[in-house]
């Protein structure tokens, strides 16, 4: 009887560890973040209820104008509102983001490690995709599709995903939501060839089965963000 208490008691643990593996849900009406506090926690401190004003859940953010993609290598500039921007965003789990694509500009393949994301283009058109993680016969499937205004599609959480602008003379616009107040970005490439110590070429060469020459070529190249 005891193994069998320890044995349900384990798989409780598991199963209510994957329950809460995302944003906690709030235990009050809201907790405005307190980015001054001294006191560390896994997000922000919550600011004195007494001190919170409307300020504290607005942001003139002029999501509705157009970014410059012109400085950017990719063509594509993100505009991300999260917690860092808007402190009311703390603990309710929610974040945005304005992408405009230049003719042919991509958002290049990444990862959000702490959110799903829903894409709709307000502008243009967009090739979208995502790829699975390693299956069971040692795939990794691609789900794309093109999208015109108005089209959603989702992103899960943690799976590399991309939004390409095929059209050559007319840019696009979107917006996405993300379910985290700091969702976390990973680009691919910036990761791989540009992380500050950079990863052994020797490493790189045998995960790509490329010469040692090429991975020096890339890694010395500048891999810029492409949020501003």
């Amino acid at each position: 009887m005891a193994a069998s208490t320890v044995l349900l008691v384990a798989f409780l643990a598991l199963v209510t560890s994957h329950a809460i593996a995302s944003d906690p849900s709030p235990l009050q009406d809201f907790c405005v973040a307190d980015k001054d506090s001294p006191v560390k926690v896994n997000g922000f401190v919550c600011k004195d209820p007494m001190a919170v004003n409307a300020d504290d859940f607005f942001k003139a953010a002029k999501l509705d104008q157009p970014r410059d993609t012109t400085k950017s290598k990719v063509g594509s500039n993100v505009t991300l509102i999260n917690v860092m921007q808007l402190p009311g965003l703390n603990t309710l789990g929610i974040s945005l983001a304005r992408i405009d694509y230049a003719p042919l500009g991509q958002n290049p393949p990444h990862t959000h490690p702490r959110a799903t994301e829903i894409l709709t283009v307000l502008e243009g058109t967009l090739y979208v995709g995502f790829v699975t993680s390693n299956q069971a016969d040692r795939s990794n499937k691609l789900f794309a599709k093109v999208l015109n205004k108005g089209d959603v599609f989702v992103f899960p959480q943690g799976l590399i995903h991309f939004q390409f602008n095929p059209v050559h003379d007319k840019p696009a616009v979107a917006l996405a939501a993300l379910s985290s107040q700091n969702p976390g970005a990973i680009t691919i490439a910036n990761a791989v060839f540009g992380s500050k110590p950079p990863i052994s070429d020797d490493v790189l060469a045998k995960a790509f089965q490329v010469q040692k020459g090429t991975i020096d070529w890339l890694q010395a190249q500048f891999w810029e963000n492409n949020h501003y």
